[in-house]
């Protein structure tokens, strides 16, 4: 499995062949049926570095996150994490696990607790996993707040009382706490207002940069990928269609749907934005109970041949430093 690890050191998670598939049970008169939700993914994420998860809604991203945090388990393949596997981890072993792991949730608000205190809520992991840090968990507390632009005379309110942004970074507090050297964002700026989504981007970033946190960072939006990631992984269908470092992928992406992906983002640049060249993606996004056989992307993709409908791409590097999924990868112009 082609992952383009960015750095020769061993990498801090490495995800190889992860499926997910979540069983429905028999039709009256069919066989065994299943959403193929994550379909044979595999990433790797080195120590300090961001990896981002884009593609469209139910593409997968977030089931990923979720195994990778083992709050769902895999249907097959592996999750390596520091060197061990965790992929079965349960117990005494997967509860300390999660002081090394931690996420950062969509909505800031559904993921508090609306009858705690902000203090509350971040004190919780303390609590949970027994520790008492020095000088005492309140103060730990209070020093969380402050590292995240809370003001810490708000400890005793509730979430109802923080505007969203401020929610999220209560979230981010909680995150914070056991220390972790892995968080999982799962489109944590996906429900802000866009100044507010700078601020917050802005905020991963310090911490990143200030304690060393590696990020798997799951997001629909591309200029906020494109500011936050070293590396990018494309998902289409349960599965990584492109993957590489985020200057060369954003430059020349190799995939066609990559392509769509980019030359949909809207541009602040008018000029640029007329003269671009868009590629259009036809039809609805299959289902992932029923995926298309060959390249699964076959059926919206504009470049498909006969070879697509019966053979199943393989991630590999491409000429433009890029992996995809594509098999004419390299006899396709590139559009940018």
């Amino acid at each position: 499995m082609t992952t383009l690890s960015a750095s020769a050191a061993p990498a801090l998670l490495t995800v190889d062949n992860l499926s997910k598939h979540f069983p429905l049970g028999k039709s009256l008169f069919g066989p065994e049926r299943s959403v193929r939700a994550v379909d044979g993914v595999g990433f790797s994420i080195g120590r300090g570095e961001t990896l981002s998860l884009v593609g469209e809604s139910g593409c997968g991203k977030s089931t990923t996150g979720r195994i990778v945090a083992r709050l769902l388990t895999a249907s097959s393949g592996s999750i390596v994490f520091e060197g061990d596997d965790i992929t079965s981890l349960d117990g005494a072993a997967l509860r300390a696990l999660r002081r090394d792991i931690q996420m950062v949730f969509q909505d800031p608000y559904s993921s508090l607790n609306p009858r705690q205190t902000v203090g509350d809520i971040i004190e919780a992991p303390f609590s949970i996993q027994g520790i008492e840090p020095p000088g005492g968990r309140r103060k730990a507390v209070l020093d969380l707040m402050a590292r995240v632009g809370l003001n810490p005379e708000h400890v005793y309110r509730y979430p109802r009382e923080f505007s969203g942004g401020q929610r999220q970074r209560i979230g981010i507090a909680r995150a914070l706490a056991l220390n972790p050297k892995l968080i999982i964002c799962d489109e944590p700026v996906s429900a802000l207002d866009v100044s507010v989504q700078a601020q917050v981007i802005n905020l991963l970033q310090d911490l990143q940069r200030d304690l060393g946190l590696s990020y798997l960072f799951i997001a629909h939006d591309l200029s906020v990928v494109r500011h936050i990631s070293q590396r990018v992984a494309v998902m289409y269908l349960g599965r990584i269609v492109e993957i590489g470092d985020a200057e060369t992928l954003y430059a020349s992406p190799s995939h066609p749907y990559t392509q769509a992906l980019m030359t949909s983002a809207p541009v602040p640049d008018p000029d640029r934005a007329a003269a671009r060249q868009r590629v259009a993606l036809k039809g609805e996004l299959p289902s992932p109970m029923n995926p298309p056989s060959g390249c699964t992307f076959h059926t919206r993709c504009p470049f498909a041949a006969d070879r697509c409908r019966s053979e199943a791409p393989v991630l590999r590097v491409t000429e433009g430093g890029t992996a995809a999924a594509c098999h004419f990868a390299e006899v396709r112009p590139v559009i940018a």
